[in-house]
């Protein structure tokens, strides 16, 4: 099983961080009326887990029966809403409470789909209530957004991540070091659901994980040797900077992108003026902007060092 299923929380109490939408949430369950609601925030974070234990604690055993659960990223045409989600909502729930409609990845919903179901939610309103879950809420159309009451969700803290984390290694027997532990909580970036993907990863290989097995495994810098690179840039060694960007391009199968958006985090940790990180800032997004338009990634990768050299 994989660890984001085996891992789900299951009750109020097992969702770490947001706090405050946890108790939110919570209240409008024991007071049996949930409202059309908005989840939005970046992945990984909560967002489905807590519409699935709101779904357990509201209706019991017979949350499947009153519970539709849709990816509208493989389902997002209009004709979705015209025939699932109108089919599913105008039918009256088993119970006393309204049936829920759960639409994940709702901001991959076309803005003809989104104005259809913005009428369904309106006319099915007493035998119905939706959930919209999302990573962008600037793409859900303004009157969904009325409709709905919005829980914005934050990346987890640095603490809860950990105890995340503590909890899978004690579970699984796994060894993790602290080195290791920083890597995944770096790596993550606030995204549970991936640091526990690069966990079960690294389980088949070996249970004793290392800094070195989790960058070998997620095909990722360390943050050390791109800050070498730039140093050694910053002091005029280009064709030394340059052999070495490249080594290690080689060495973990790095594309263009993947090395632009590890130096644009590293450039703060340099040792320069503010004023130098800034230009260098903004040739990271030129250069990152021509490789997306499909110029040669080598190329362009030299010309940003020749800017570290250049001040």
């Amino acid at each position: 099983m994989l660890f984001t299923e085996k891992y789900r929380p299951k009750k109020f109490e097992d969702i770490k961080g947001q706090k405050n939408i946890v108790e939110r949430i919570k209240a409008m369950v024991e007071n049996k009326n949930l409202n059309n609601l908005l989840f939005a925030g970046p992945a990984g974070v909560g967002k489905t887990s807590l519409i699935l234990v709101a779904t357990r604690e509201l209706y019991g055993e017979g949350w499947q029966e009153n519970t539709l659960e849709l990816n509208a990223s493989d389902e997002r045409g209009i004709d979705i809403v015209r025939n699932k989600v109108k089919d599913f909502a105008r039918t009256k729930s088993f119970g006393d409470i309204p049936k829920l409609c759960i639409l994940d990845e709702a901001d991959s919903l076309t803005r003809e789909a989104q104005q259809a179901l913005r009428r369904t939610m309106e006319t099915f309103s007493n035998t119905c209530r939706f959930c919209l879950l999302a990573n962008y809420s600037s793409k859900i159309i303004d009157p969904i957004q009325s409709r709905c009451t919005v829980f914005r969700f934050k990346p987890l803290e640095k603490e809860e991540i950990k105890l995340i984390i503590n909890n899978v290694a004690k579970n699984e027997k796994l060894n993790i070091d602290d080195k290791a532990l920083d890597a995944l909580i770096e790596i993550g970036e606030g995204d549970v659901r991936k640091i526990e993907n690069i966990l079960q990863s690294c389980v088949v290989v070996n249970k004793n994980i290392t800094e070195n097995l989790i960058y070998d495994l997620v095909s990722r810098a360390k943050p050390k040797d791109i800050i070498e690179i730039l140093n050694i840039a910053i002091k005029g060694g280009f064709i030394k900077a340059r052999e070495r960007l490249l080594e290690v391009m080689l060495q973990q199968g790095l594309s263009g992108l993947d090395v632009i958006k590890q130096i644009h985090k590293e450039i703060w940790n340099l040792d320069i003026e503010d004023k130098e990180k800034i230009r260098l800032i903004d040739r990271c997004g030129e250069i990152e902007f021509r490789i997306v338009e499909g110029s040669d990634e080598f190329l362009q990768l030299e010309t940003l060092l020749s800017n570290f050299v250049k001040k």
